[in-house]
């Protein structure tokens, strides 16, 4: 993953990154272990803001 990012990149920029993997990576392993949230329940839930 790192060798596939430019050159100019900055320490910062990559630690950005691996974090953002991470994170990705962490939802879809509950996703896997079916701990994700319904898409009705997240509607539910976002109501509130969804308004206007």
């Amino acid at each position: 993953m790192i060798e596939a990012l430019p050159e100019e990149i900055t320490v910062d920029d990559i630690m950005a990154e691996l974090y953002f993997k991470q994170q990705v990576d962490a939802g879809l392993r509950e996703l896997d272990e079916g701990k994700g949230i319904p898409h009705e329940e997240v509607e539910k839930r976002m109501a509130k803001w969804l308004k206007r």
